[in-house]
């Protein structure tokens, strides 16, 4: 196993106390000043988090139209990612992390809601949770992603990112439906970015994307704030007002969020979410097939996004060996597990290791220590929540966007020259976005990677275990039929 290179002069250093002992700070060439900085840099660039992870779950009624509240969504979100980013620093002892994983929060406000209460779909994410936990606590875990074609796994991601992009663009009205079947879809307003707000939009992807390229730390931090600020002096001159006004439709309007300066800047954060899930009642719901498929696609969504993400990190904090094992790796896999039961508990979604870590890491962060500043950190942008629920959908849009371009560039590490495995990535990343689901181009990567790959004289390359997940999959998209048979 290799560790960290010790930093010059430190090579013989002794711990020099309790604290230094526990989280192996001098024995990992580190100093508390590059812990703390790391610790810092690493909320700054995560701390987009606040805003967009609200946005995105406040976005959507539920099967029963009740729609979660923006400022309770704010505080859980910054309660879940502290505690979550102190236990991992405490337990595994590493510099990354924990937030609400935006592809798991997609997926729960544009394809479960469809189908049960926002309760039901936080239920569910604490059973996938319980059940990563199992599975990293028994090794089943590394062996399933082992099984996994690193191709498919890579598709995941860069499809979750194309279909976070285009999220982004339809909340800014960017991209808007044309009423007809053909095209489904247009630009803007009858084909013109016409509207101030969807103006706006452009502006700020525009300048994150300038701050993203020339790597500025904390740049979609930055471009949200600007944006916010631009929208707020907009709003304050010619007072364009909101999308629906009761039964007033302003087609040039704001989306969900007015940017109104608030009455209070700073409050007592609301975590009346906190507690409100329903385990088992998405099963009485839809049925137990339905339910067990959805809560199916959460634990595939979590995990491979995850171990991926850890192991990344890891090698960037020399803290991995040739096979991407690092220090602890049981442990930060339940640990992970453990992310998703919380956020369910607290209706903030399931939380996991973010990638933005990587900045952390790049200050001179190395062990876990770092994680008791970002959590820190995060605790306290739980009383700024008022200030928070100002920045219009428009402008997060905009961050949306760029994180789908960021999780699209892993497409470079997928060797596209061979069809037979070109096809299942195309599929897969193309089916999210166009079917509006993150499960629907899971399953159809799935199916097609054993189908192609079999028939073309591959089949001894394909595991076991991704011929029983691929049969899982084709129940899933037979569902419909399969209950309907088993309900006469």
């Amino acid at each position: 196993m290799t560790t960290a290179p010790a930093t010059p002069g430190t090579e013989q250093k002794e711990p020099t106390n309790a604290v230094d002992r526990f989280f192996e700070i001098t024995k990992r060439g580190s100093t508390f000043g590059a812990e703390i900085r790391g610790g810092v840099v690493t909320f700054v660039t995560m701390a987009y988090i606040v805003i967009l992870n609200p946005i995105i779950l406040s976005s959507s009624p539920d099967i029963a139209g009740n729609v979660l509240d923006f400022a309770q969504l704010s505080a859980v979100t910054g309660l879940t990612a502290a505690v979550m980013t102190v236990l991992f620093g405490l337990v595994a002892r590493l510099p990354f992390g924990f937030a609400a994983g935006l592809g798991i929060n997609a997926f729960l406000a544009f394809s479960v809601v469809g189908e049960v209460t926002w309760p039901e779909a936080m239920g569910l994410v604490i059973i996938n949770g319980l059940i990563i936990v199992l599975l990293s606590a028994t090794g089943l875990r590394r062996m399933i992603f082992d099984a996994v074609p690193m191709q498919l796994k890579i598709a995941i991601t860069v499809g979750i990112g194309l279909f976070i992009a285009f999220i982004g663009m339809v909340n800014a009205g960017f991209v808007t439906s044309t009423k007809s079947d053909s095209p489904p879809v247009g630009l803007g307003i009858a084909g013109s970015v016409a509207t101030v707000p969807t103006l706006i939009f452009v502006f700020t992807l525009l300048l994150t994307a300038v701050l993203v390229a020339k790597k500025v730390k904390g740049g979609i931090l930055i471009g949200l704030v600007t944006g916010t600020v631009v929208a707020v002096i907009v709003e304050a001159i010619w007072h364009i007002g909101p999308k629906v006004a009761g039964d007033t439709i302003n087609p040039g309007g704001w989306g969900l969020t007015e940017p109104k300066l608030p009455e209070q800047l700073i409050a007592v954060p609301d975590l009346s979410l906190v507690g409100q899930f329903d385990l088992f009642g998405a099963f009485g719901r839809i049925g137990a097939l339905a339910a067990l498929m959805l809560v199916f696609t959460l634990v595939f969504t979590n995990f491979f996004d995850a171990m991926g993400t850890m192991t990344g990190l890891a090698k960037e904090s020399g803290l991995a060996d040739d096979h991407g094992n690092f220090p602890r790796l049981k442990s930060a896999l339940i640990v992970e597990g453990v992310g998703a039961v919380v956020g369910g508990a607290t209706s903030g979604s399931s939380n996991t290791v973010f990638i933005e870590s990587g900045a952390g890491i790049g200050e001179g962060a190395r062990t876990g220590f770092a994680n008791l500043i970002t959590g820190a950190l995060f605790l306290i942008a739980m009383f700024f929540t008022p200030l928070v629920s100002i920045v219009p959908t428009e402008v997060a849009a905009a961050a949306l966007v760029i994180v789908g371009a960021l999780m699209m560039s892993q497409i470079r590490f997928i060797d596209l020259t061979d069809f037979s495995a070109l096809f299942p990535v195309f599929v897969t990343v193309t089916v999210m976005p166009m079917t509006y689901s993150i499960a629907n181009g899971i399953g159809a990567g799935f199916i097609s990677w054993v189908v192609v790959r079999a028939l073309s004289g591959k089949a001894r390359e394909i595991s076991p275990l991704l011929w029983v997940v691929t049969a899982g999959f084709v129940v899933y998209f037979a569902r419909g039929p399969i209950e309907a048979l088993l309900g006469g």
